[in-house]
């Protein structure tokens, strides 16, 4: 048996998530992005998703035939807090 030329094409860098699994997800009925987010953690990597959203919601626009313009995109959540970037590097405390 082959293997299906989907999984080979990543949608998702960050967390390595193929157009099979997508489309998988479309044809079982999931096409709200929110949803497939949180399923297959795609937008959830270091690029939040600027890469990877707009590739999926052409892939919603093309197995449902909807506009991509209709389909709502997750909104961008910022931290509650500012974080220095010293501190998401492990060079300094929360503290200074």
């Amino acid at each position: 048996m082959s293997e299906d030329p989907r999984e080979k094409i990543i949608i998702c860098r960050c967390n390595d998530v193929t157009l099979k699994e997508i489309e998988d997800l479309i044809d079982r009925g999931i096409t709200d992005i929110e949803e497939i987010k949180r399923l297959t953690r795609i937008g959830m990597g270091p690029c939040q998703g600027r890469t990877c959203i707009p590739l999926v919601v052409s892939i919603i626009a093309r197995k449902t035939g909807k506009k991509p313009e209709e389909i709502p995109v997750p909104a961008t959540r910022v931290p509650v807090r500012p974080v220095m970037m010293g501190v998401l590097a492990g060079e300094m405390d929360d503290e200074e």
